[in-house]
């Protein structure tokens, strides 16, 4: 049986998808152009797909007051001031027994694996290359490099692209995503953020499940 290019491209663009809604998610305050999109039909047969309910207020109460109460708990969890979650691998990061910190060994490996690729952080970036954001955003451009690669009908570099992607998940986001989202969950005060924990955790596992596969096959 013949190579179904096309399958392989869409599959590899959903999967972009969900990593560009994560990576948004965890990025910044919630926009209410996002609430909108989130909102849409499309969106909401994705959520449909991956068995996410957000709740009928999230789609009944009006766009601003959902983006203001998100922007309240969104500061709350992962800024401050106060005790809050940083959303950095190096924090979650054990190094010979004691817990990482901001700029650590587990930020300079991910941003000598990310400069690998070739790839690079967008005009303006100030950010630290381990946070969760971008880890997921990284994992969304090598899932729209590949699905570029299954349009070329190139498969050895599509197969290279996905190996890439099982190397990260296993060196770095499956190392300490769990954990950051078991956080999340436990500190959550309404739905939004415990539900796109639950998500992330459950479609990391699918995908180190799935890329295994296909990299095996």
């Amino acid at each position: 049986m013949g190579i179904n290019w096309k399958e392989l491209a869409d599959n590899a663009k959903s999967r972009s998808d969900i990593y560009g809604l994560l990576s948004t998610v965890f990025r910044e305050e919630p926009s209410r152009d996002l609430i909108k999109e989130m909102r849409s039909p499309r969106m909401s047969e994705t959520f449909t797909g991956l068995g996410v309910e957000l709740g009928e207020r999230f789609y009944t109460d009006p766009e601003s007051k959902v983006a203001e109460e998100l922007a309240i708990e969104y500061t709350r969890l992962f800024v401050g001031p106060g005790s809050h979650i940083s959303a950095h691998e190096s924090i979650f990061s054990e190094m010979d027994g004691d817990m990482g910190g901001l700029w650590g060994v587990k930020t300079v490996e991910v941003k000598k694996f990310i400069e690998s690729t070739g790839l690079d952080y967008g005009k303006g970036f100030t950010g630290l290359p381990d946070h969760i954001s971008v880890e997921l955003e990284f994992m969304q451009r090598l899932a729209d490099w590949e699905t570029d690669m299954w349009h070329q009908r190139d498969h050895e570099q599509s197969e290279y692209c996905l190996t890439v992607q099982h190397q990260f998940l296993e060196q770095h986001l499956l190392c300490w995503v769990n954990q950051f989202c078991d956080a999340v969950v436990d500190q959550a005060e309404i739905p939004f953020y415990r539900i796109m924990a639950e998500l992330t955790k459950q479609y990391m596992e699918f995908e180190r499940q799935s890329i295994a596969t296909d990299t095996a096959a």
